[in-house]
């Protein structure tokens, strides 16, 4: 009894200080969904060049796409005349962050982190794009969404089966007011009811390893070096996680004595990388395009991890030091309350989706 109350009191401290940000980053969401017109990114995606290639990298950061989300959404744009290198950008970049997971690693693990996340997503997704865009290959024959939307298991993301419908546009007025309670509606309830309870799982999870793992056990075998960015990339590729709900798992890795680098693995490969995204590309983009996917997500986190080591050794700061103080710099009250109403917005998400 006295571990299970650990681990609930550890999950809930996480939650308490992750909340505002995490409403923050749903408000934002919503505000992207309901002014950003999906045409916007299809008239920037169609050529095969570098400069559209980074388009689709430097777009898909902010949107709070998860890894099943974006499939339809990508097959979309590739149906609606973006290249292969742009679609597998946006594929990337994507899944790996979004306003939501970068207002979290703010608040549970530091400003650097907190730009260093999207600028390494948008360069794996570059480097992504610009590889297929390089070696092309014989097109394969294109799948219908609707049979994408069917034949992909919505389960593995907690989907209700809204985010089949990607970057569909909101059937709403164009008066601005409108559009604003469409996608506020869109970022608390849809969006809230697809990725809430892996959140919650992702808070769970880091309760679990703030309560059981030892200090410095972690540390003592994987604190940094190829190793441990190795060790991580095994956890991650497999693993679905979004990437709102890995910002927690990572921020407790790292107070058992992971380096930053290694979270950082675990923070770009795990969104990215599923047994359902992978089908897809193999399936729509080609077999050279998956495994050109697959490369550049492992050798740019290994890189990427290297650099990010390197530079928090060169600033001399403690990542441990300020991961623990991180959520303090608001008010209790207010990180209760925003704990509270999330929970009671993904428990009214839950409630609806049983019924739907």
């Amino acid at each position: 009894m006295e571990m299970i109350y650990l681990v609930v009191s550890e999950s809930w401290h996480v939650l308490v200080d992750a909340a505002p940000y995490v409403l923050f980053g749903f408000f934002v969401a919503g505000l992207l969904k309901a002014f950003v017109p999906d045409s916007f990114m299809s008239r920037h995606l169609g050529d095969s060049t570098v400069g559209s290639v980074a388009k689709a990298a430097v777009i898909g950061v902010p949107l709070p796409l998860c890894s099943c989300g974006v499939l339809p959404a990508a097959l979309g744009l590739r149906r609606q005349g973006a290249s292969k290198g742009a679609t597998t950008a946006f594929m990337i970049s994507t899944p790996e962050t979004g306003v939501d997971s970068i207002a979290v690693t703010y608040a549970l693990i530091d400003p650097i982190m907190t730009v260093i996340r999207p600028v390494a997503a948008s360069v794996t997704a570059l480097v992504a794009g610009v590889l297929v865009n390089l070696f092309p290959e014989r097109e394969p024959e294109p799948i219908p969404l609707q049979h994408l939307s069917e034949s992909h298991d919505h389960s593995g993301c907690g989907c209700s089966g809204g985010c089949s419908r990607g970057l569909a546009e909101l059937e709403v007025p164009l008066s601005p007011w409108r559009r604003f309670l469409g996608g506020m509606q869109y970022a608390f309830g849809e969006m809230v009811q697809d990725i809430g309870r892996w959140l919650l799982v992702g808070v769970v999870l880091a309760g679990i390893i703030s309560a059981v793992i030892p200090e410095n056990l972690v540390g003592e075998y994987l604190g940094g070096g190829f190793l441990s960015y190795a060790a991580m990339l095994v956890v991650a590729l497999p693993l679905y996680v979004c990437a709102t709900a890995s910002t927690p798992i990572a921020a407790s890795l790292l107070l058992k004595g992971v380096s930053p680098g290694a979270a950082l693995v675990f923070l770009l490969a795990g969104p990215a990388t599923n047994g359902a995204t992978i089908t897809v590309m193999l399936k729509t983009l080609g077999k050279r395009a998956a495994g050109l996917y697959l490369l550049s997500i492992v050798i740019c986190s290994l890189a990427l991890a290297w650099a990010t080591d390197r530079l928090y050794a060169h600033l001399g700061l403690d990542i441990r030091a300020v991961v623990a103080e991180a959520g303090e710099t608001l008010p209790e009250w207010l990180g209760v309350a925003s704990a509270v109403l999330l929970l009671g917005l993904i428990g009214w998400g839950m409630v609806g989706r049983r019924h739907h």
